[in-house]
């Protein structure tokens, strides 16, 4: 696993610019605001221009106009969707379902690119894996699931299904098999050990200028947007004692009241 430090690519902090800020723009967003914002997050404006190429080749962006008529980029409906499905898992409470989602898949050997593809977005949505072609999650991501199996025509070869956990095995354990709860905890801690520090240094400090902020934001939603992903709000009692995702979770929402709409003053057009 990738130190939590070298995850702030420059077309992923785009993606996170847009769904903090972005999409409070009036219009769609001028390339030149897009290179002086990203650019107050340390990415040069060739690395913009040409994150925001690969953007539009993936549909995630679209070209436009800006009021003034210069060269803009816009969300795609898709994109505006995925942000969306993303506020609910970044900012809302954790959702700790008692049921579960299952998803049980079958596809042709002649179609192993729609195979791969299903187990990469399953797995990005945060479901275990039970045994070959059956996965786990977490009830309360039924929606989200079938948005994005629907979204990638991927429903013809997927059958969902929720219901109780019945045995054998207790449950905390079926859970510790079905995902890498070590891998999870260590996402959280890196997170506290880059995250904690500035929160400890923003309670004791002078509050920060906009741009302070905003850069101080960017880069602590950049990092923990993946979290609430990797670990989809398994039941609390099934996990660790000592699971640290409690407190990461306490540190962003601190780092979001005192951050974000201050930074918000330096991203307006």
């Amino acid at each position: 696993m990738k130190p939590v430090a070298e995850q702030h690519t420059p077309r992923s902090l785009i993606v996170t610019f847009y769904g903090a800020y972005g999409r409070a723009f009036p219009g769609p967003v001028p390339v030149s605001a897009l290179v002086r914002l990203l650019g107050a997050a340390g990415v040069d404006a060739p690395s913009v221009r040409s994150s925001v190429s690969r953007l539009k080749r993936r549909g995630f962006l679209l070209p436009a106009r800006a009021g003034d008529g210069s060269a803009a980029y816009e969300l795609s409906e898709e994109a505006r969707q995925l942000l969306e499905d993303g506020d609910r898992r970044i900012y809302g409470a954790p959702r700790r379902s008692q049921e579960w989602l299952l998803a049980v898949f079958s596809v042709p050997e002649q179609e192993r690119a729609k195979r791969h593809l299903l187990r990469s977005r399953l797995a990005r949505l945060g479901f275990g894996t039970v045994a070959p072609g059956v996965w786990i999650a977490p009830a309360h991501l039924g929606g989200e699931t079938r948005r994005t199996l629907d979204r990638l025509h991927l429903t013809a070869y997927v059958e969902l299904f929720g219901g109780a956990h019945l045995g054998f095995a207790p449950t905390a354990e079926a859970v510790s098999r079905w995902w890498d709860l070590a891998a999870l905890a260590k996402q959280h801690e890196e997170f506290l050990d880059l995250h904690e520090p500035a929160l400890r240094a923003l309670q004791t400090s002078p509050a920060p200028t906009p741009e302070a902020a905003y850069r101080g934001y960017l880069l602590a939603l950049d990092t923990w947007r993946r979290l609430p992903y990797a670990d989809p709000g398994l039941p609390r009692e099934l996990l660790p004692a000592d699971w640290p995702g409690d407190r990461a979770a306490a540190v962003f929402a601190e780092l979001h009241d005192r951050l974000r709409d201050t930074g918000a003053q330096f991203a307006q057009p």
